[in-house]
């Protein structure tokens, strides 16, 4: 039986190869970037207002204070927008700006509306009246200085996210390249599985479709649902084994019929395929049965998850996920450290995934509080849950105060750190 450690290592030696595709950077939500982006031009685009105000050069209020004031004469306004005409300008002129107005040649500050005389009105100033020395750049957005050209917007291996799309479109980046998404195909197991709502006592909900389907945006992959395969059915899962290969299919994905019952035949059809990577049982709760191969022929992987739904979750969340980052060259997950607020023992030997609570104390730390009743047919502390905390084999007491790791159950970490 592998380790968590060692099944990870295993999964990273096995990952598949994704090519990189062009799309439109208003589309890219949620897809990988395939290349480093980098701002083609400088923003903002040249030296512009910051306030609504009068453009200003300094050196003619270097002189100025309460009781010698000055008369500057307003020649215009310029808006936000305007496209701005050369003109020679003289000493003592100005110019009424608006918020984001591009700053004339021989201009180089800003003084705010509420901080000038107006004369002879508010509504139409010929004239306004300083009585103090401005400073140079004061209130300037200056050409530049958010990205310059060159600049790295973000980085290969990045999520991209609705703040990066903003960053796209502001600096007029149409194309993106992108890493092409998975396709995953996913088939329930057992005669026992029902899609009905109305069931009797020996059937049981279809649940593991619907919530991996639920997903699949968050976790960067595309769901298709290939039917429930029957006890006794190792025909019928050879037969889709060999479609796999030459369809557009990356990933086949079972639930069920993986561990060491009289009907779980999975590893033994798996197995008489040859493989590049391979593993069975993992030393950890819940999901010990789950199974792993990367066939040699073809780039294709397979995954066995265990039926129980919670166990099937948990494997999903940090097997096939860690899995998917790998393959498409994301940037490592990190996890989210919190307080632990009660005790709990496990297994030495084994890795422990535990539905728990999560939330910040008045002192603004971060806690996480393990939910009683882990037992995996149970879905209720699922979904009473809002993390996952994960105890690492290795140690068997963990006391109340101690640091753990701990994971989003629903999305990735990525989109908090």
């Amino acid at each position: 039986m592998k380790s968590y450690s060692q099944a990870l290592k295993i999964l990273k030696r096995s990952k598949l190869i994704f090519a990189d595709e062009r799309i439109k950077s208003s589309r890219c939500l949620n897809r990988v970037c395939a290349k480093n982006i980098y701002s083609n031009v400088n923003y903002p685009a040249a030296d512009n207002s910051a306030f609504d105000g009068y453009t200003i050069r300094s050196n003619d209020t270097k002189n100025l204070n309460k009781k010698k004031g000055k008369y500057f004469k307003v020649l215009g306004v310029i808006a936000a927008g305007s496209r701005l005409k050369n003109k020679k300008i003289k000493k003592f002129e100005t110019f009424q700006i608006m918020t984001g107005g591009l700053i004339p040649k021989g201009f180089d500050t800003i003084i705010p509306k509420e901080d000038v005389l107006l004369d002879p009105n508010k509504k139409n100033p010929r004239f306004i009246y300083i009585n103090k020395k401005i400073l140079k750049n004061k209130n300037i957005r200056t050409k530049g200085s958010d990205y310059k050209k060159k600049d790295l917007l973000i980085k290969k291996g990045t999520i991209i996210t609705s703040s990066h799309i903003l960053a796209f479109k502001t600096l007029g980046i149409k194309y993106v390249k992108v890493k092409k998404i998975p396709n995953i195909l996913f088939f329930t197991t057992g005669n026992e599985i029902s899609n009905q709502e109305k069931i009797p006592s020996w059937k049981v909900r279809n649940s593991n479709s619907y919530y991996i389907k639920s997903i699949d945006k968050n976790f960067l992959f595309n769901f298709f649902y290939g039917g429930n395969l029957k006890d006794h059915d190792e025909l019928v899962l050879k037969k889709q084994i060999n479609k796999l290969f030459n369809s557009k299919i990356d990933i086949m994905i079972t639930s069920g019929a993986v561990s060491a019952g009289k009907f779980d035949y999975i590893p033994y059809i798996i197995k008489k395929f040859k493989l590049s990577g391979y593993f069975k049982n993992v030393a950890i709760r819940p999901g010990k049965p789950i199974l792993f191969a990367r066939f040699k022929a073809k780039q294709k992987a397979f995954f066995g998850l265990p039926g129980n739904s919670i166990s099937s979750v948990a494997c999903f969340r940090f097997f096939v996920y860690r899995y998917l980052q790998y393959s498409l060259e994301v940037d490592a997950e990190k996890s989210l450290k919190a307080i632990l607020k009660n005790k709990f023992t496990k297994n030495q030997n084994f890795t422990r995934f535990l539905r728990s609570t999560f939330n910040t104390t008045k002192n603004g730390k971060l806690e996480v509080n393990v939910l009683k009743r882990q037992e995996s047919f149970r879905i209720e502390p699922f979904v009473k849950s809002n993390i996952w905390t994960v105890l690492h084999s290795g140690k068997k007491e963990f006391k109340k105060g101690e640091i753990v790791d701990c994971f989003l159950p629903n999305h990735s970490n990525k989109i908090l750190l």
